[in-house]
Parts: C-alpha cells; structure tokens; sequence
C-alpha cells in the first residue's frame, strides 16, 4: 500500500484568511488526508506558514513589530485558527525555520555547482522617497498585460501572470505612496528556468488527463510563451540570507560575488515551496525532541521525498490557480536541478530521475468571490476563518466550502445560499435523521441496540442501495472530485431518511415490535456508517455521532466488498445515547445581520 504525503499552499504569515484560502487549498487537502488515513494509508499532511517576502515585511511595519515578533505571533494564530477549523495537520511549520534556511541555501549551493544559477545585473525600482530598493509587493501598478492598476510587483492578482517590478506601468511605492522612482543596476542570482523547459513539457504533458484541466493548462501556456530564467534573489533585511554559505565553484570554476550579493535574502517563491520539506524535516525533529531522542535522522524525513526511499509514496498538492505557476515551473525546476549526483569529471548534471520526489498529483481550484467580487479586508467585504466560527460552529463551514469547491469554475458565496444549504443539508436531512432514530431508540427500546426480528426485502434493498452509493463517494474522494463527493454523500444522507420514513418504526412497533426492532437496529446502524463517511468533511458533528452509539473515532472506512454489509456494526445490545442537536438552523435573521456585517451584493459590486 502507498503511502500518501500531501501538502498544501503555504498562507502568507500577513492578514486573516478568508473563506477562499479555505477552499482554494487547506480545507480539500484535510478532506483528502483524513479519508486517506480512514482507509488505514500511511499519510502525511504537512503545511507551513509563509513568513518570508514582502507580505510579511509589509504586514509587521503596518503592525509596528518587528518582523520575526510579528511573523511568530502570526503563526500561532494561523495555526489555532486552522485547528479550530479542524485542520488535521501531522505538522504546520514556518518558512522561517533553521531547517528551511538549511535546505534553501543547500539547495541554492547545488544549483549553482550544477550550472542551473547564475549571476546576473538586473535593473530594479529604487525609491528616493524611501532610500531602498523595492522588491516585489514593495511596488504597485498597472499590469502591462491586462491593465490592471492594483496589480503588485510579484504578480498580477488579475490576469495571474507573474511580474518583476520593473514591469509595472506607473510604479508606485507600497511603502510610502510615492511615485518618485528610478530604475538602478543591481546583481541578483537566476535560476536558469529555461535548461528545463524541453524536460518540463514531457513531464507536464504526461499528466494530462491526471491532473485537472485548468493545472495542465496554465503550465503549457509558460511554456508555449517561452519559459524565462527567473530571479531568485531579492533586496531585503527578512528571509534566507545569500552570502551566509560556504559556495563552491560552478561549471566554470567561478565563484559568486559575495560582495555583490550582500544584505540579500532568497526571493520567497524560491524557499517556500522548498519548506514542503523543510517542514517535514521540522515534524521528524519534533518527533525525536518528543521521544527525548534529539534531533531526527534524515532518515526520518527523507523517506518521505528521496528516492529509491519514496518509491512507494504518491505525492498531491493543492492549490488555488495563482499559485500553479509556481508548482508547476518553479519547484519542479528546483527539484530537477538539484539532483546531488555528478558526472565522471565531478561537475553536477541532470538525472534521468531526480532523486527528490516531484508531485505525483496536483489539484488546482479556481477562485471562491463574495456576491461575485473579492474578499478584502480593507474593504470590510466577506467573512474570515476567525470571524466565522464567532458565528457558527466549523463544520458549517467546511460542509459548505467542500459542497461549492471551485474546481471546474470560480464560485460564489452568498449568505442566502449558504443558510439554504446547511438548513437543508445538515439540519433536515443528516440532524434530522441521526436525532429520530436515537430518540426513538432511547424511547422505545431502552437506549440500547435493539435485537429480534430478521430483514425483509427493505433491508436487503438498503444495503444494496448504501454499498452502491458508498462506493461512488469511495470513487469521488480517491479522485479527488470533492463537489461530486458530497453530493454522493448528501444522497447517503437521504437514504436513511427514505428508510426510516418508508419503514415507519413508530407504527410498526404498535403491532410488531420485532419488526421495529429490526428497522431501529439497521437505522442506528446507519447513523453509525454516517459517522465513518462524514469525518473527513464534518469531523466534529461526526464525532458526537460516534460518541452517541459507542463507536471509536475516528473510524475506519467501511468495506466495499459485496457480502460485508456496512450496516451491522454496532452489537445489539450496545447502550447508546441521542447526542444533542446536531445543527441548529440559521435563521433568515441571522443572514440578514450578517450580511450588514460584512458586506452584500451592493458592497462586492464596489472596487477592491
């Protein structure tokens, strides 16, 4: 069996996280990994925060903390709020970590021992107002090719195209506001992006039709416009320090320009991704420090990315579409160049397999908008992960963004969709169910697992119908098709709602209680199922279940094997106990206050 290692986009250490940082990658990779685990799979889930860049600077001056104070204190409360969303992260790291900055200049050295960096001057915007170079978000503009004027120095939020500051029509400082700029030299080091564009296509091209359309497609398009070398280099205080490392010569026997290259830090799309791993160094460590045993191995975490050791392991990336590029260019380029194998002369070359894992499978998911415009949270426009479990409990959430994931288009979320949904969805329907077979059990039957009687042809039916639709969602999840998995099961759901509605177990029991007995057993038994297929999209309300009926959580997922019916778990005989309301339902009031909260139609249809 194979092991699964998944990772998802890092969040900028800088701001809240709205409901589309949810959807766009964290909420489907817990989804993912918790089903994973339920079907008895080695998993490891791992993200971090993104705390280098010009994010983080920019966020800590506008807090008045020092970077590293503000950057901790933003980790902290990423990571709380993730775990109260029910992030079942195995670890969240940071970028800033000692074991990222070893990677990244590690890394770094071998890429410029193998030919893949080099030296280059590079005109860069310098504000006079602000006696600095301004790298990346540093810089605000139009974007040369859409002519968006909010676009920043890294990357057009509009149109997705990546940009170097010196793009931008009609610069201005992000710092000051000021546009009294110029353009001077300055030396950065680049990542030779373009040796690899003949061994990215091949690779790209195989995953057609295994990864989703919109991933395949945005990576071709790079490629067909011609794939740039790529700075890797920026002018900042904050990040993983260039000319702190013992660099070896490249090819040609030249060293770097240390001088040259002082007081700069590594550009952040380089380091992050590369903190997929440094975060799975981080978990080893953590382990070991846990076990009193030190620091890990390397053993311990490279089982997980280099081969021949990660043979057995599928790795799966989610991520919103501004963040494909990245994933697929960038780190892959990374990855293929770093190889640690040299020639017969000693010089570094490229491998026919690189011995460090690259994705197996990346899901890309379109944008989730608020009545049809952006979050932002200068404008006051949609809901944030913190602000929304002041207002209902998590599973709420994570039941809606799994139900409307962007996966084929944008989405839209609005507050009357949003209460129709989880009204009928989880109150009506799963609430609904899992309270009247409890309280009738707890009424009837003594709050026990009834026994007597034996299954007619309804039951036989039922099991017949739940395997069916047992092994759909089976299908959608390990196809990571999450929009499809829930309507499978929501129609689970139903099931067991047509069950006990055609079955009738309170009038039954007016004239054969072994009957009812038998609906009462296979009704508990149902709930017990929803428990084990709920978990990975409502973990909270699926443990109340669990809890309810005695069963250990999370559980394990049920057989799909003709022949072993799920629905004959619990012993008669087990005591159980009606958990309490599962859903309570939002009431058109509510909708209507909070949307005066944070912003409707009118609010969204304003310009970010």
């Amino acid at each position: 069996m194979s092991r699964i290692l998944i990772t998802s986009a890092l969040p900028y250490a800088a701001g809240a996280k709205h409901l589309g940082n949810l959807a766009g990658s964290m909420l489907p990779a817990d989804v993912y990994a918790r089903f994973q685990r339920s079907r008895g799979r080695e998993t490891l889930y791992i993200c971090a925060a993104d705390e280098h860049g010009t994010p983080a600077e920019l966020a800590a001056a506008e807090a008045g903390l020092p970077v590293a104070d503000f950057c901790a204190q933003a980790h902290e409360k990423l990571y709380a709020t993730g775990r109260a969303f029910g992030m079942s992260w195995d670890h969240f790291g940071r970028s800033s970590s000692p074991q990222n900055h070893r990677l990244t200049q590690r890394f770094a050295q071998q890429l410029w021992e193998a030919g893949f960096i080099e030296e280059r001057v590079t005109q860069q915007v310098y504000s006079l107002a602000d006696k600095r170079f301004l790298p990346d978000r540093y810089v605000i503009g139009t974007c040369p090719h859409c002519g968006y004027e909010a676009a920043r120095g890294d990357q057009c939020e509009n149109c997705t195209r990546v940009l170097d500051p010196a793009d931008l029509l009609h610069p201005r400082s992000a710092l000051s506001g000021s546009t009294e700029i110029e353009i001077r030299d300055s030396k950065h080091l680049f990542l030779r992006q373009s040796a690899f564009a003949e061994r990215l296509r091949t690779w790209i091209e195989d995953k057609r039709g295994a990864w989703p359309h919109l991933v395949t497609s945005i990576a071709l398009k790079w490629l067909d416009e011609g794939l740039q070398d790529r700075g890797i280099t920026r002018d900042l205080e904050w990040g993983v320090p260039v000319n702190a490392m013992d660099w070896g010569p490249n090819p040609d026997g030249k060293l770097p320009d240390i001088a040259g290259l002082a007081g700069k830090v590594f550009y952040v799309w380089f380091d992050a991704p590369i903190e997929y791993i440094g975060a799975t160094w981080e978990w080893a460590d953590a382990r070991a420090a846990e076990a009193g045993t030190g620091p890990a191995p390397e053993a311990d975490w490279e089982r997980w990315w280099r081969m021949p050791a990660a043979a057995d392991v599928t790795y799966v990336e989610f991520m919103g579409k501004d963040n494909v590029p990245f994933h697929t260019v960038g780190f892959p380029c990374t990855l293929m160049g770093v190889n640690e194998r040299r020639d017969a002369e000693g010089r570094w070359s490229v491998a026919s397999n690189t011995p460090w894992k690259l994705v197996d499978n990346l899901k890309g998911f379109n944008w989730l908008d608020y009545y049809g415009g952006k979050f932002s949270t200068s404008k006051k426009r949609g809901v944030f992960m913190d602000q929304a479990l002041e207002l209902l409990p998590a599973d709420y959430w994570r039941w809606w963004i799994v139900a409307n994931t962007p996966e084929s288009s944008d989405a839209t979320f609005t507050w009357e969709q949003f209460r129709d949904q989880v009204n009928a969805d989880l109150a009506d329907v799963l609430g609904n169910f899992v309270n009247r077979i409890c309280k009738f059990a707890e009424s009837r039957f003594e709050g026990v697992v009834p026994e007597g009687g034996e299954p007619g042809e309804r039951e036989v039916q039922l099991e017949a119908d739940v395997l069916m639709k047992l092994r759909e969602l089976t299908g959608c999840l390990e196809d990571r098709e999450f929009r499809k998995s829930t309507t499978a099961l929501r129609q689970l759901w139903v099931l067991g709602n047509q069950y006990l509605t055609e079955a009738a177990p309170w009038t039954a029991i007016k004239t054969d209680r072994d009957r009812a007995a038998v609906v009462v057993r296979y009704g508990l038994n149902l709930a017990a199922l929803f428990a084990k297929v709920s978990e990975p999209f409502i973990p909270f309300a699926a443990e109340k279940i669990a809890v309810a009926l005695g069963e250990p959580f999370p559980g394990r997922w049920p057989s799909l094997e003709q022949g072993r019916g799920p629905l004959s778990a619990l012993p008669p005989g087990r005591p159980i106990a009606a958990p309490e309301v599962l859903f309570r339902k939002v009431e058109e009031v509510q909708a209507a206050e909070w949307r005066e909260r944070f912003g409707g139609s009118e609010a969204a249809a304003e310009p970010a």
